[in-house]
């Protein structure tokens, strides 16, 4: 195994990484900047209305996004057996 497959191995785990957690953590992003707002219109500054709004939807997204996930990762890991399996003794 060469340079050029390490850094190919290498991108493509960085991509799916990526693509599996961009959109928690876009929805992560979403709901604290909605309680954040929330949070200065009110000038409510209670810790657990930060913590226990975005575990719930994070949790929910997560119920939701799952299957989409596991399939990723499972394409993911053939690609990765399927490129082992082809290298050269």
């Amino acid at each position: 195994m060469d340079q050029a497959e390490i850094m190919d191995v290498a991108y493509d785990a960085v991509w799916t990484l990526l693509k599996v957690t961009t959109p928690l953590m876009l929805i992560a992003l979403g709901v604290g900047l909605i309680i954040a707002l929330f949070q200065a219109l009110t000038q409510i500054q209670e810790m657990t209305l930060t913590f226990v709004p975005k575990i719930l939807v994070i949790f929910i997204a997560l119920l939701v996004l799952l299957p989409w996930m596991i399939t990723e990762l499972t394409e993911f890991m053939g690609r990765m057996v399927d490129h082992f399996i082809g290298l050269p003794n």
